[in-house]
């Protein structure tokens, strides 16, 4: 059964779902960063998934890159899987801007966390809305 990290659940705001991966909008305004989870039990890593799997959060990483690239008018759009600190599998999908704090060096560490208010998330999902196409299921979470 598939159950959410502890830290991403108190980190992020839950955005919904594509077919294989949970979206997740992670709480730091600083930078758009999203985060894309496979719902799968017990994955750290991407080759632990198989290759049908694999190539589906490859398609919802790039479709969602795309969409985030356009939608925010991205000047680069940042995309890696860590796990060092939370070991479960996910995909950063981070949209920087020349003019973000820390440009042009990784977001990780640079500044703390800028939190979303409530108005702010649910002005990203309603954004979000109107570009994610068939196939996404927004789900409500702690809004």
């Amino acid at each position: 059964m598939f159950v959410l990290d502890t830290r991403l659940q108190e980190d992020t705001w839950l955005i919904g779902d594509f077919p294989l991966c949970r979206l997740l909008l992670s709480n730091d305004s600083n930078y758009p960063w999203f985060v894309l989870v496979p719902r799968r039990e017990g994955i750290s890593e991407l080759f632990q998934l198989n290759d049908d799997e694999q190539q589906l959060m490859w398609r919802e990483t790039t479709a969602l890159a795309k969409v985030l690239k356009g939608l925010f008018d991205a000047d680069k759009m940042n995309v890696a899987t860590l796990g060092n600190v939370v070991s479960q599998l996910h995909m950063h999908v981070i949209v920087r801007f020349q003019a973000d704090v820390a440009w042009p060096g990784p977001v990780w560490g640079k500044h703390p966390a800028k939190l979303y208010s409530q108005a702010e998330v649910q002005a990203i999902r309603d954004r979000l809305k109107a570009v994610l196409g068939e196939g996404f299921t927004f789900l409500e979470g702690e809004l």
